[in-house]
């Protein structure tokens, strides 16, 4: 695991070397802080809505921060044409991708840590309250998620052929898996039997990373998950990352770079 971790080391080490999170976390705090200081007729609701607000961008956030991150790296290798001293070192291919694949992952998830501080610290202000469980719950199930997401484009940098076509498509699959995904089962119960089943199908492959937003029980100052109920979601998601790194290696290991 020494390779792995030596590549996922220069993945972060780049990424905080660019300008993405920095700007994004400023754009973050600016909004949340512009919305913060308008009071909306003294309505004693305001810091839930300013949580939403907040809490929807770092959702935003997170996932270019995943995306882009994840999707210039075996491009970026191959066009600085690094990828060839790093094939001729003693490292694997399998190690090379499982590290890019750690890298991002480890990455995206320290800048969520970053979001979610800040998130807490306005959240304490307008309500004088810090709950700790459904803080590290929320922000557990979001670096989960973006785990998929991480693996999904990932597969798609090493089948595409450009990086502007991997960030597009792997942004309207996500975006299509949180918004329509939870009905396509709905969806197949109107159709004819053969599209039905197809559809239906497609609702059981997909990875409902839906499953992982737990915003609403911020907002509303809801009780914890159950933590088995947790854990599995957790699991869930491994898996599901697992597979995609899986089949990503799959293709690396067969992919020409002459």
């Amino acid at each position: 695991m020494k390779n792995s971790f030596a590549v996922a080391q220069l993945v972060i080490l780049e990424m905080y070397r660019r300008k993405d999170f920095y700007v994004l976390y400023f754009l973050t705090v600016l909004i949340t802080g512009l919305m913060g200081s308008v009071n909306f007729f003294n309505d004693p609701k305001v810091a839930r809505y300013l949580k939403e607000i907040c809490l929807a961008l770092i959702w935003i956030c997170g996932a270019f921060i995943a995306i882009a991150t994840t999707a210039r790296q075996i491009p970026a290798e191959r066009e600085s044409r690094t990828i060839f001293p790093l094939m001729a070192k003693p490292i694997t291919r399998g190690q090379v991708l499982f590290g890019k694949f750690l890298g991002c992952w480890v990455a995206t998830c320290l800048c969520l840590v970053a979001f979610y501080l800040f998130f807490g610290i306005v959240a304490a202000a307008k309500e004088h309250d810090w709950p700790v469980g459904i803080y590290f719950q929320a922000w557990s199930l979001h670096c989960v998620m973006l785990g998929v997401v991480i693996g999904m484009t990932l597969l798609g940098s090493l089948v595409l052929s450009s990086v502007a076509a991997n960030i597009t498509l792997s942004v309207v699959i996500t975006a299509g898996i949180l918004f329509v995904g939870r009905h396509l089962n709905k969806v197949a119960a109107q159709m004819s039997e053969t599209a039905g089943a197809m559809v239906s199908g497609l609702y059981y492959a997909i990875p409902h990373l839906e499953l992982f937003d737990v915003r609403d029980l911020i907002v509303h100052n809801w009780p914890l998950i159950g933590w088995s109920i947790w854990g599995i979601a957790v699991v869930y998601a491994l898996v599901y990352a697992g597979m995609l790194v899986l089949a990503s290696w799959l293709v690396f290991r067969r992919k020409s770079f002459q």
